[in-house]
């Protein structure tokens, strides 16, 4: 699936993994996120960390007619307050989408896999 746009220079195609990839990015940028996790978890219920190559495992995107909505599956450290972090991500994903890819973001929603204390 992918993203239609059509400009008065011509048409534009972005897939959902160049969406998930930049969102990600974005993301792990903010203060309090470890890193992203898979939507799908492991049988024990632990979040692996994923890599920058492979964010689109853990971000969803999802078109409903010209509204555009994220579901993103983020670890957290351990002392951040939780709701914060969430509200950051939000706010950073919608500006970063809106200003690299030029999208308009109707939603993102936060999935929170897991805490985890950073060794020092």
């Amino acid at each position: 699936m992918s993203i239609e746009l059509t400009t008065k220079d011509g048409h534009v195609t972005i897939t959902n993994e160049v969406i998930s990839t930049v969102a990600g990015g974005a993301a792990i940028e903010c203060y309090g996120i470890v890193g992203m996790a898979s939507k799908n978890q492991l049988k024990d219920g632990i979040a692996e960390i994923l890599r920058k190559e492979n964010f689109s495992k853990g971000v969803i995107v999802r078109q409903d007619g010209e509204k555009i909505s994220i579901d993103m599956y983020i670890i957290v450290s351990y002392g951040t307050k939780i709701s914060e972090v969430a509200h950051n991500v939000q706010s950073q994903v919608k500006y970063t989408l809106d200003k690299t890819l030029g999208l308009s973001i109707h939603a993102v929603n936060i999935f929170i896999q897991g805490v985890r204390v950073q060794a020092e």
